[in-house]
């Protein structure tokens, strides 16, 4: 089962690449910029999140795909990396895969010479893990 955290980070992987959200069956796409802001998730991606978890949004799903992120969020689905570009696709816990990853119409990916759609990262946390494990080594 996909957590809600990894289905966020889906999005926001897909989001970093251009695919909109489609809300509302279809009727409405948003695609929130930017997508990061520092160490965290941007004001827009949080504000989209809500919509989509909204249950006045109606059936919501990544463009170029047929799950709808409800369906997402159940025990029949996990999210893996794709055997083609390495993004997160959905896929059933059990039965057979989707027919298409989301990079399918994206007719410049997978590009290696650009950096790949990334979770937030917070610059301290990862010092200090860097700095406690120098300083282990230091005192073997």
């Amino acid at each position: 089962m996909a957590s809600q955290q990894q289905v966020r980070q889906y999005l926001a992987y897909w989001f970093q690449l251009g695919k909109k959200v489609l809300i509302k069956s279809g009727q409405v796409a948003l695609l929130p910029q930017p997508v990061i802001s520092g160490d965290r998730y941007s004001e827009e991606f949080e504000a989209v999140w809500q919509q989509i978890l909204s249950h006045d949004s109606g059936d919501c799903y990544l463009e170029a795909t047929n799950e709808t992120i409800a369906q997402l969020l159940t025990p029949a689905w996990e999210l893996n990396p794709c055997a083609r570009c390495s993004m997160p696709v959905p896929m059933r816990s059990a039965g057979m895969p989707p027919l298409v990853c989301p990079c399918n119409d994206l007719s410049d990916w997978p590009n290696t010479s650009v950096p790949l759609p990334r979770a937030p990262v917070d610059s301290q946390t990862h010092l200090k893990d860097i700095r406690d494990r120098l300083s282990k080594l230091k005192m073997s």
